[in-house]
């Protein structure tokens, strides 16, 4: 028994209790109709939300991290357990993540959005997100947390900022691409789920890969990078050497910005658009 669908390709059995990648793909599109059309103060507050959605689980991260007796493997791999807590919150909270939206693409690849109510979205959420992001880095810098563990913590933040800044430019983008390969697999998953823990189980192991191999997230490095500038100072004067690249200017150019241009590669080009080929490039 299926579905009902008169497309065989995208039917999918009753008795199984997740979708079928096909089927999934037809749920991506209508989602990615659904999405294009949101009116702008949604599309603004959903965007806000997930940015600081985000940066809740970079800033969990960055605590659980803290410990410098942790070896490398540990510290990484448990940096990219609790920061799955970001994507967690998106997709069950409900919110708008830019690379996430970077699988839109596979509505318009079967025109059903235009190339211009794409780029709304994205131009928006991405804004959106930045504001959630570093308004959250602010009021954890004002609340005192990175004081906490002896200045450990804030230590850890500007160590993180000041890796991302050191990155050149071809790096960022290569990155990127990775990380957001990673994350829209992890929402693409989340499309075959039937109940909450389905979503949150699917989303734990890419998000917790792209973390731990040291991937570029353009919306996590929104909260990152300011949280690491607006301390800097605090550990300079505690006689901590911190490189000369963490500024403002280098961090958005060598940076997010084409960390923001790999995560839109890889999450719409080697996810969305593969996926659209594969699955719906064929229906009638």
């Amino acid at each position: 028994m299926v579905d009902g669908s008169s497309d065989p390709a995208l039917a999918t059995p009753l008795g199984l209790d997740a979708l079928l990648p096909a089927a999934m793909a037809r749920r991506a599109e209508d989602l990615g109709v659904v999405k294009a059309s949101l009116p702008l103060d949604r599309l603004i507050a959903l965007s806000v939300l997930a940015g600081s959605f985000i940066g809740f689980g970079a800033m969990f991260a960055t605590v659980a991290t803290a410990d410098p007796d942790l070896s490398f493997a540990v510290s990484r791999v448990l940096g990219g357990v609790v920061f799955s807590l970001g994507l967690v919150l998106v997709v069950v909270g409900g919110a708008e993540l830019f690379t996430g939206n970077a699988l839109l693409v596979m509505a318009v690849a079967s025109r059903r959005v235009r190339v211009r109510a794409l780029l709304r979205n994205w131009a928006v959420v991405l804004l959106g997100n930045a504001g959630g992001a570093v308004g959250l880095a602010v009021l954890v810098v004002w609340s005192g947390t990175l004081d906490g563990s002896g200045g450990a913590i804030g230590r850890r933040a500007v160590e993180i900022g000041a890796t991302k800044a050191s990155l050149d430019v071809g790096q960022a983008i290569a990155s990127g691409v990775v990380a957001n390969v990673l994350v829209c697999l992890a929402v693409w998953m989340t499309l075959s789920a039937r109940s909450v823990t389905d979503r949150v189980l699917v989303v734990i192991l890419p998000v917790s890969a792209f973390v731990a191999g040291g991937f570029e997230h353009s919306i996590a490095n929104m909260y990152l990078l300011p949280v690491a500038l607006l301390h800097r100072d605090r550990v300079v004067d505690a006689g901590v050497s911190v490189p000369e690249d963490l500024t403002w200017a280098h961090s958005i150019t060598h940076n997010l910005l084409p960390v923001i241009l790999g995560n839109v590669v890889g999450g719409s080009v080697l996810v969305g658009a593969t996926y659209w080929f594969v699955y719906l490039r064929r229906r009638d």
